[in-house]
């Protein structure tokens, strides 16, 4: 992936502090590391929509407000892995900013937070080891860069442009979010089952899987930038965190029914869907007769 010299947000903000810091890509250094976190990165994948809505803070249940956050600063600004998303959240205004022109509307844009460890939200207070999320409450993105280390050492799926995907997912959930589709979906989980509930969870995901790869084509098209063996690194990743996938890796056995983002093949699925389809009309997993 060519993301050297490219245009970057100014919509990420750096809450690591002064200290600290690695360089290179995949990042290296401190990581999410043991396994302990690994297994509670796994349960907030398999249990919930988004990580904090495992913890009940979306609905309320002990996210209060969110405490002050330490002024951003700019302490990491030639570090690679920092650079690197400031490229991939700039493309991805460039793209969906572009695309809603097209329509006669205005993107409005989302911010991304770096952090390390904690992080004060609209949604409570976030953690390394929920992974990377999106909150709609302030409508911000937020990662600990050390995710990158668990992605290709403890998942296997190594890549820059797999580290692209996680953040253009992310996006999708904002997109998500624009469109009405988060709220309508929040309320309708409070009708329904358990099992219910996760299947509509699953439609979620999946239909942001698809919005990462419409981004994923619309940003070769302007750009040209991905290189040989770069969708398969987004393919590889789409895989390696399907809920059948990780359910196997966490505990060895598979239970469907508590799926909240699909399985492996279906985020495959759906990530190529958008891919090849290069149109969000494509991606609607809510009608679709089968996933």
């Amino acid at each position: 992936m060519k993301w050297e010299g490219q245009r970057e947000s100014e919509n990420v903000e750096d809450a690591r502090g002064g200290g600290g810091g690695g360089g290179g890509l995949p990042i290296g250094g401190r990581g999410l590391g043991v396994g302990g976190i690994v297994v509670a990165l796994l349960a907030s994948w398999i249990f919930g929509i988004n990580p904090l809505t495992v913890l009940g803070l979306l609905d309320g249940g002990g996210g209060g407000a969110p405490t002050q956050q330490a002024p951003a600063t700019d302490s990491h600004a030639q570090d690679p892995g920092y650079r690197f998303v400031k490229v991939v959240l700039g493309d991805t205004e460039d793209v969906w900013s572009a695309y809603f022109k097209r329509g006669g509307q205005q993107y409005p844009m989302p911010k991304l937070v770096v952090f390390r460890g904690q992080v004060p939200t609209a949604c409570g207070t976030g953690e390394a080891a929920m992974g990377p999320f999106y909150c709609p409450g302030d409508r911000k993105v937020y990662i600990d860069l050390g995710f990158y280390d668990t992605l290709r050492q403890r998942l296997g799926a190594p890549g820059d442009f797999a580290q692209a995907y996680v953040i253009a997912h992310e996006v999708g959930h904002h997109l998500q979010n624009l469109m009405g589709t988060t709220e309508k979906l929040d309320q309708a989980r409070k009708r329904v089952s358990e099992r219910e509930a996760n299947a509509l969870s699953v439609k979620l995901e999946l239909q942001a899987d698809c919005f990462a790869g419409v981004w994923a084509n619309l940003s070769q098209r302007s750009k040209g930038w991905l290189e040989q063996g770069d969708i398969e690194e987004a393919l590889n990743a789409a895989a390696q965190i399907g809920d059948d996938t990780l359910q196997k890796r966490a505990r060895g056995t598979v239970v469907p029914e508590s799926f909240t983002h699909g399985s492996s093949a279906q985020r495959v699925r759906w990530f190529k869907t958008g891919l090849q389809a290069g149109d969000l009309k494509a991606c609607d997993t809510f009608s679709s007769a089968t996933l």
